[in-house]
């Protein structure tokens, strides 16, 4: 029996929201697992991923193969890479701290990615809003300022 590590689809109609499961290849998309390592849900900016690294980088070492979906998910969360790491331990090539030391400082410099990708999308959505709000106060502002010639411009008619 092969083991697949696959998303799980959960949610209501165009609103997605996804399970990262272990589940055999036969067992269909949305039904039976094995193991449910974490959840996904791609309409946050950014997307929103909870995984466990301990279980997934288990499910890899024992052969589950993960869909092209989950391996994107799994390097983005460093668990492909950590299991890089892992192998370089196993040949001997470092002892598991310096594994570990690498992988602390890649995550680090990860987050601080993450944090500033998030960063820059926020003041985009604050910069597009602010630009908005100005094209609507300066369309108001022309309103006025035309109304107020067509005043005038009945006033002069009027007193003639």
């Amino acid at each position: 029996m092969s083991v697949k590590i696959r998303l799980q689809r959960h949610g209501s109609k165009k609103r997605p929201f996804y399970f990262i499961v272990v589940a055999s290849t036969t067992a269909p998309r949305d039904g039976k697992f094995i193991e449910k390592l974490g959840t996904y849900n791609p309409l946050t900016v950014p997307a929103t991923i909870r995984i466990s690294r301990e279980r997934s980088l288990y499910w890899l070492d024992k052969g589950a193969l993960p869909t092209n979906t989950c391996r994107r998910i799994l390097s983005f969360k460093g668990v492909l890479f950590l299991k890089h790491l892992m192998r370089g331990v196993t040949l001997g090539l470092f002892d598991e701290q310096t594994a570990m030391a690498k992988f602390e400082t890649w995550n680090a410099e990860h987050e601080e990615l993450v944090a500033k990708r998030e960063e820059s999308h926020r003041q985009h959505k604050a910069d597009k809003r602010h630009e908005t709000m100005q094209d609507s106060v300066r369309r108001v502002e022309e309103k006025n300022i035309a109304k107020a010639q067509v005043e005038e411009a009945e006033k002069e008619v009027t007193e003639e």
